[in-house]
């Protein structure tokens, strides 16, 4: 109630809440619906009609029902689901051919990876992010192609309505330091990338090789780490149903120990990109 009388905004309150991990969206704001029927009553003024939050937005989704999800040319696996945040670990998701030839397709491409500015939204290099990346553009590959149209039928989401192919190589103690995927909108150097097909609603991580010791994918706010196993997939939504960043999705790329890790990121934007 404090909050609202300080005129604080019920979406920010609500993400605050369930970042704190005590409560979740859900939850958060049927809370504040209620504040705010409560504050409308002791101020004899109309209470609410509805949710002070807008309706939900499309959002992607990977269908839940079975253990195994139909793609167009195999049965993806379900190994394993966080529902708050939305984290899904899928199996089978690649070939051991398909990831062998998507690494060849990149050869020596690589250099080394940078971050999004946060003054004006140019690539820069970041002590926090010491892996190589290189890009695989849309019908620049087959196999990419393949890939992408499995991807897109796995969210139900159009393909057009994503960034290309971002592969990413870590050799040993190179790392990936916790950060987020959604762009913010409150940044002046994520507005440019913004407007190229809106937030980064969700992510696949697709792991192209197996590796050693290290380099798990870790979310530290929950706890979880996930290994890397060639043709494995790791799903997660970066946003909540209303397309607003989900601060709960913090994670990062742990040092890789022993071993090589190579991954493709997609991410998958609310328009088409471009």
């Amino acid at each position: 109630m404090e909050n609202l009388a300080r005129a604080c905004n019920p979406l920010d309150m609500a993400n605050s809440m369930a970042a704190s991990g005590q409560h979740s969206m859900t939850v958060a704001r049927a809370a504040i619906d209620e504040a705010l029927a409560l504050r409308a009553a002791a101020d004899h003024a109309p209470a609410p009609v509805a949710s002070v939050f807008v309706a939900p937005q499309q959002m992607p989704y990977i269908d839940l029902e079975r253990n195994l999800v139909a793609a167009p040319d195999r049965e993806v696996e379900v190994l394993f689901v966080l529902k708050q945040p939305q984290i899904i670990l899928l199996g089978n998701v690649l070939s051991d051919e398909e990831c062998d030839a998507i690494i060849a397709h990149c050869g020596t491409r690589y250099t080394r990876s940078t971050v999004t500015g946060e003054a004006d939204g140019a690539s820069v290099v970041h002590e926090g992010r010491t892996s190589e990346m290189a890009f695989i553009q849309r019908g620049e590959a087959e196999v990419a192609e393949r890939i992408e149209q499995r991807l897109a039928a796995l969210a139900h989401w159009p393909p057009e309505c994503s960034e290309p192919f971002q592969l990413q190589k870590y050799g040993v103690t190179q790392e990936y330091r916790p950060h987020y995927d959604w762009l913010d909108p409150d940044s002046s150097g994520h507005r440019s990338h913004l407007a190229r097909g809106g937030q980064r609603l969700a992510t696949f991580i697709l792991y192209l090789s197996d590796v050693e010791q290290g380099g798990g994918t870790v979310f530290p706010g929950l706890g979880l780490e996930v290994y890397p196993k060639k043709g494995n997939a790791l799903w997660f939504l970066n946003t909540d149903v209303n397309h607003q960043p989900d601060k709960q999705t913090l994670h990062g790329g742990a040092p890789v120990v022993s071993g090589t890790k190579i991954i493709a990121n997609k991410w998958l934007r609310q328009g088409r990109y471009g």
